[in-house]
């Protein structure tokens, strides 16, 4: 069952320890088929030395397990929650990836000081609200993904694919597995970017007319970074 999705996703777990994202088993990624509505995701604390394509786990989007040995990740109903409130996704991330935790775990948001920011994330990436007792205590890991999506409440998630959980760390997203870990590095190298900035000085925002050139050269229908497919 899904076995392209599969290898897919296996592959894309590997990149984030390739990409230096995660160290022991602080990681998953997962993608999604549009036509069955399923979900493929890695499987809950296994070393990704020893993990396969075939110890994917394949979910519904009520968290029924439909194939697979072995337990799905602990974050997987975070992943459901975005699945369904963005629809457009392919693909989730999530990490603890040193420089955008350290944001998250102080409860700042990723300002957009400058272009290199800009050309991948519509403005600063947005840190949710903390959790209450009760959220926490009660389906605790899909109650993270419904802070996510109300945090970008309002707004195109693909134009801002990652957002931080406060005292947790990040989540990106994507057209596929491979877009959405593509988007941890970037936020991983914005957020280390920043967090030197805000040592050296006390830099403003960037401003929106240089924003807006950034972004939008490289994103919707009049961009015109790279080559014309």
């Amino acid at each position: 069952m899904l076995e392209k999705l599969k290898e897919e996703v296996f592959r894309a777990n590997l990149d984030l320890v390739r990409h230096g994202l995660v160290i022991m088993t602080w990681g998953n990624v997962s993608g999604i088929d549009s036509e069955s509505g399923l979900m493929v995701i890695k499987p809950s604390g296994v070393s990704y030395d020893k993990m396969t394509a075939a110890d994917m786990v394949v979910t519904d989007l009520d968290g029924n397990v439909m194939e697979g040995t072995l337990n799905p990740s602990t974050d997987a109903p975070t992943h459901r929650a975005l699945y369904k409130s963005f629809p457009g996704i392919g693909g989730i991330v999530h990490t603890h990836s040193t420089h955008a935790t350290a944001w998250a775990q102080a409860g700042r948001m990723i300002p957009c000081l400058g272009t290199t920011h800009a050309d991948h994330f519509y403005g600063s990436v947005p840190i949710t609200r903390k959790l209450t007792e009760e959220e926490t205590a009660n389906d605790y890991e899909y109650n993270t993904g419904l802070v996510i999506a109300e945090s970008l409440r309002g707004s195109d998630p693909m134009s801002m694919p990652a957002v931080l959980v406060a005292s947790h760390g990040p989540f990106t997203w994507g057209t596929t597995p491979a877009d959405a870990v593509h988007n941890a590095v970037v936020l991983e190298e914005v957020a280390r970017m920043a967090a030197i900035s805000v040592t050296l000085a006390d830099p403003t925002e960037i401003d929106r007319h240089l924003l807006d050139r950034h972004y939008l050269r490289k994103h919707g229908k009049n961009a015109y970074y790279g080559q014309k497919k």
